[in-house]
């Protein structure tokens, strides 16, 4: 029987993989994990926290705005810091790093710093030594693509947009996913002129089509000048920053130009080849139900391979492989009812399907809908207005979609996403007693269904 030095061995310290590899651990197996960079992957690095971070900043600004409404005098005008936020975000992130590092000292896991690669279906190569495993797990993430346009040199991604220096005072964001609207969003909260560009009709593919208006509507409101179905055809250096042409041949300057145009699996440099495991159509790691690759003692999961890029996927996914090798092989994944917030400003909390989506699975919806200012702007001076829908199956009476656009709609969301897992009706939210005054508990008083 060949004998191996580990029992798994998971490339990548990103937040599946530090996760398979401490509950692999502590159940009993010998485990390595390999890291190249820090520990926390892009969530806690360049994605996730810092992001989060940087918009609580923003929302300072605004509740400077909102102070005089409600009876407080600010002696002079707030100075935002922007050396001090980076500073305090290094700080934070490193903390953070260590802590992940002390969870898998502590759960046994050996650690090996350096680039990792795929020799063969149980080999893996750091820094020139070998090991080996009875398992591997590659868990790499992803990156963010750059189209190849002429002056690419010129552009920067999300991962370089926590450390700019100097601070931009105009900054222009091509793009129009949740990267792009955030970045979009915190950055004209802290004090750029921001242009947002979007090839497409509408910001957002992919979530319910009221919430993709309502939301652009709001950013443009906060300043952002939000230019749909334009196209950057090419960068160059300019006297007084960078001059970003237009498809059209519009020109706009800007001191930073951000590409947020995507992110794409981290598969290159890592010995798929020469292991023989395969690649999807989109570049990802192909894996099967159990996130096993073409490989058998291969797994993957997390960006690398998942169509769903969020990080409590990518936890949940390792907990699946890790009970599949490890426990007893109980543990699935449902993508069906995953929530997720989007951190612009306003934000967007969602669960389920869009009502399109609704529409094409179940046949029948009814749709409850309902826009209001909030009570913390009848004082504030703000324009700043919510969104809530709710999506029903008409047959079933479930609720199968719930979006929201507006203050902490993430916080909001969480808890409805427990219900419609349980597969709550609308009966179920019209019996609920809202919590008075909040803007959730618009959630359980909608009661006029939209026509049509």
């Amino acid at each position: 029987m060949q004998r191996f030095d580990f029992d798994l061995f998971v490339i990548g310290g990103g937040s599946g993989g530090v996760r398979a590899a401490r509950m692999a651990a502590q159940a009993g197996a010998r485990v390595a994990l390999a890291e190249a960079a820090e520990l926390g992957g892009t969530c806690v690095n360049v994605g996730c926290i810092p992001k989060k971070l940087y918009s609580y900043a923003a929302g300072y600004a605004e509740a400077f705005e909102e102070a005089e409404g409600y009876g407080w005098k600010l002696p002079e005008a707030p100075q935002f810091d922007w050396p001090h936020l980076k500073t305090q975000r290094a700080r934070e992130i490193s903390r953070l790093n260590g802590i992940y590092g002390s969870l898998l000292k502590n759960s046994d896991v050996t650690l090996v710093t350096g680039w990792a690669q795929l020799v063969d279906a149980h080999t893996v190569e750091i820094e020139g030594r070998r090991h080996t495993a009875r398992h591997l797990l590659v868990a790499t993430g992803g990156t963010p693509f750059v189209p190849d346009i002429p002056g690419r040199e010129h552009i920067v991604t999300s991962d370089a947009m926590f450390d700019l220096d100097p601070f931009p005072k105009r900054l222009l964001v091509v793009g129009g996913g949740y990267i792009a609207c955030e970045f979009a969003s915190i950055f004209n909260g802290l004090g750029s002129k921001v242009t947002q560009l979007h090839r497409r009709a509408h910001l957002l593919t992919g979530f319910d089509d009221d919430v993709r208006q309502f939301l652009a509507n709001e950013m443009g409101k906060a300043g952002v000048d939000v230019r749909l179905n334009c196209e950057a055809s090419s960068i160059a250096r300019g006297p007084d920053g960078f001059v970003v042409t237009l498809a059209r041949g519009q020109q706009i300057e800007a001191d930073t130009v951000l590409f947020a145009t995507g992110r794409v699996p981290n598969t290159q440099g890592l010995g798929l080849d020469a292991a023989g495991v395969k690649l999807d159509a989109n570049g990802a790691i192909a894996v099967d139900a159990h996130y096993r690759t073409s490989v058998p003692s291969i797994y993957a999961v997390g960006d690398v391979s998942t169509r769903v890029q969020l990080t409590p996927v990518a936890l949940a996914e390792a907990m699946v492989v890790v009970d599949a090798l490890f426990g007893k092989g109980k543990r699935g994944m449902d993508y069906e009812f995953i929530p997720t917030a989007v951190f612009t400003h306003p934000n967007i909390g969602t669960c389920g399907y869009s009502e399109i989506d609704a529409r094409a699975k179940f046949g029948e919806v009814t749709v409850f809908s309902s826009e209001f200012k909030s009570l913390r702007h009848t004082l504030s001076g703000r324009s700043e207005r919510t969104f809530m829908k709710l999506v029903v199956d008409k047959k079933s009476d479930r609720v199968v979609g719930l979006h929201m656009v507006g203050a902490d709609a993430g916080e909001v969301v969480q808890g409805f996403a427990v219900a419609m897992r349980a597969g709550a009706t609308k009966a179920l939210f019209d019996g609920t007693i809202g919590i008075h005054p909040t803007a959730a508990e618009e959630f359980v008083t909608m009661r006029e269904p939209m026509p049509g």
